[in-house]
């Protein structure tokens, strides 16, 4: 199959759905995963596959690549998205929540290279970009698993992109500020009176910026966070 390929986690809505979409726009063969079952509605107007499963699972993420090779032959991209984790006080996390987390922010994103990384080597290159989010530079009180796992995501990204460079997979992180189609959607979230544009980035706009990431317009950058924030992170 000479269509490139791409598999995008968390899809059956937000970024997930919005970067499947502009994927698909720009000549992809999509294969979604996520919990929900509208994922299924969504790869069927997409032209692509998908599956119910979750992140954290490993037998989940093994068939996902699996039944991606059986159907494609091939996996060009990988969109790591991820739902919201969720928002509690610091000593309020019990050890079982922080592992939770840890295995849908950090450990999801090593378990699922590990399996497509030997077929992107083999068909001579890939690109993966994991959604992290600005406050994984800069921790946010309200946002704890931001703050600590999505920080470790993008470590791993560094050490990932340093050692597959020479085998041309590139990875990437994009942290982005509040996404969202409108601001009814972020109700109840403590959002700024003073976004660049009053509205946050809308998920089509971000899927541009994770598409641009997969081309090859992008083939000398690797290993990197690109921030998406506003200037909202103080960190250089």
């Amino acid at each position: 199959m000479s269509q490139k390929v791409a598999i995008v986690t968390a899809a059956s809505r937000g970024i997930g759905a919005g970067c499947a979409r502009e994927l698909v726009a720009q000549g992809y063969a999509v294969s979604l995963l996520a919990r929900s079952p509208i994922v299924l509605d969504l790869a069927q107007e997409l032209g692509g596959i998908a599956m119910q499963g979750s992140m954290s699972n490993l037998d989940d993420l093994e068939q996902l690549v699996q039944t991606t090779l059986n159907q494609f032959g091939r996996i060009d991209a990988v969109v790591n998205s991820f739902g919201d984790p969720p928002r509690l006080d610091l000593l309020e996390i019990s050890d079982e929540m922080w592992l939770q987390n840890f295995e849908m922010l950090f450990l999801s994103v090593v378990r699922l290279v590990r399996l497509v990384t030997e077929p992107m080597r083999q068909q001579g290159g890939g690109a993966i970009v994991n959604i992290s989010a600005c406050d994984s530079q800069e921790p946010d009180l309200g946002t704890p698993f931001s703050g600590t796992l999505r920080a470790a995501m993008e470590g791993f990204t560094k050490l990932y992109a340093k050692r597959y460079s020479s085998d041309r997979i590139r990875m990437n992180s994009v942290a982005p500020f509040f996404v969202a189609d409108n601001l009814e959607e972020l109700a109840g979230w403590n959002v700024p009176h003073d976004l660049m544009w009053s509205r946050p980035t809308t998920y089509a706009e971000l899927a541009k910026i994770v598409a641009f990431l997969i081309s090859d317009d992008a083939k000398f950058i690797t290993g990197t966070t690109l921030k998406v924030d506003e200037a909202r992170s103080a960190a250089i």
